[in-house]
């Protein structure tokens, strides 16, 4: 579709919510100025499956499986937001050594996801070769990650009060020579991203997201830390056993002297994220207490229904995934073990209003590696769209807080 304005000529190209440069459903409209891209148009709401509704229809036992299953990535991470709001809800505690075997589980998860996403990068930039390599790296993390939970996705690790396995002395050598390999191949990452003539030229000034912006758009993750917003839900609001870790955000400054905001410095977040998350590992491990790994044992999960049935309250869980801040919200009512309320919200959705900025004066070519340098996960993101008498509405910042309050009015009674 073409319009003329002022003697120029605009072009709308939809891309998505099918397309070879998305993983998943989404969809844009981009408006053109020949090559270059004037304005976008976001439009989610793909890939609805009910999670939540689905959630509120079992225990929050049963609802573990499914909370692992809203991203097949960041599996580790929704069970760690779920479990913390459960355990926040109803005041279910959790063992030391198993808030250091959450961290640990964490950490070894955001080395894969950002190893991945440097894969996926490589792929948007048409340079497969460094895609196989990074890929093939990965296979070491997973390795560990089997080795310690029995599989390589959808962990099954994280339990209410606690987790259900143990790291054992015997492991503890096999995740240090991982953390070895992964230490020794950090160089190797750099050289390959920050300082190839091509990928320079790909990502410097390419999709930049300022301060201003990433503040003003409520962006999370590495893509706040890579325009300087030093956002860390481990750092702001330390929970598990991240207070006793060393540990600050990770913002480009630290590899290069100013921070741009674009797709290159988004690169140097995730990979010195690698190395920080290597060295988080290695605190955890040291400083690991011995003791119980859970609030209940095996035989003790029926009794542990008991109480959730029990008890009532509202409680949330946050979590610093490997996109930015997760957030799990759940209420519970007395003489019921099934939650009246299951909320998600995904680091993809804080950071979804983020691509405007980014796109604007772009070209057609980056588009795709803007796409990516959120990490987007639309699994995650999506819920569900409403449509009134065939009509679209559209509700202003106002009528929806107003809608919120009238619900927790509500479900509060």
């Amino acid at each position: 579709m073409a319009r003329v304005t002022d003697e120029r000529t605009y072009y709308t190209i939809p891309i998505g919510p099918t397309h070879p440069s998305l993983k998943e459903p989404l969809q844009f409209a981009f408006d053109l100025e020949g090559e270059r891209v004037v304005d976008v148009e976001i439009k989610p709401g793909w890939n609805h499956r009910g999670v939540e509704v689905l959630g509120m229809k079992r225990n929050p036992l049963q609802t573990l499986y499914l909370a692992e299953r809203i991203c097949g990535i960041c599996s580790v991470s929704h069970l760690i937001a779920f479990s913390r709001a459960v355990e926040n809800a109803l005041g279910i505690p959790v063992p030391p050594r198993a808030e250091y075997i959450r961290v640990i589980i964490a950490e070894l998860e955001r080395i894969h996801s950002h190893i991945l996403w440097a894969g996926v990068a490589a792929h948007e930039l048409g340079f497969d070769t460094l895609l196989h390599l990074t890929w093939r790296v990965r296979e070491q993390v997973m390795d560990i990650l089997e080795l310690l939970t029995g599989n390589r996705v959808n962990y099954a690790l994280v339990t209410i009060g606690g987790v259900r396995r143990d790291i054992t002395k015997e492991q503890e050598p096999l995740v240090r020579q991982a953390l070895r390999y992964y230490k020794d191949l950090l160089e190797m990452l750099v050289d390959a991203f920050l300082h190839d003539p091509t990928i320079e030229l790909r990502t410097r000034d390419v999709g930049v997201l300022s301060y201003k912006d990433a503040l003003e758009l409520m962006a999370v993750g590495p893509t706040a830390r890579a325009s300087g917003v030093k956002k860390d839900i481990r750092v702001d609001q330390p929970y598990l056993a991240y207070p006793a870790l060393e540990l600050s955000p990770i913002t480009p400054d630290l590899f290069r002297p100013e921070i741009h905001g674009d797709v290159y410095d988004k690169i140097i977040v995730r990979l010195l994220e690698i190395e920080q998350a290597i060295g988080l590992i290695e605190q955890a491990l040291a400083k690991m207490p011995e003791g119980e790994i859970g609030h209940a044992t095996k035989e003790e999960m029926t009794e542990l229904l008991v109480q959730i049935k029990e008890r009532e309250g509202e409680g949330i869980g946050r979590h610093e995934a490997p996109r930015g801040e997760l957030f799990h919200y759940i209420r519970f009512q007395a003489d019921s073990e099934i939650p009246i309320l299951w909320k998600v919200k995904c680091p993809t959705y804080s950071n979804l209003m983020s691509y405007r900025p980014m796109f604007q004066g772009a070209q057609i070519a980056d588009i795709p590696i803007i796409i990516a340098c959120i990490d987007p996960c639309i699994a995650c993101m999506d819920r569900v769209i409403v449509r009134r008498d065939g009509r679209e509405e559209v509700w202003t910042a106002e009528q929806l807080l107003a809608k919120s309050w009238e619900k927790t009015r509500r479900l509060k009674g």
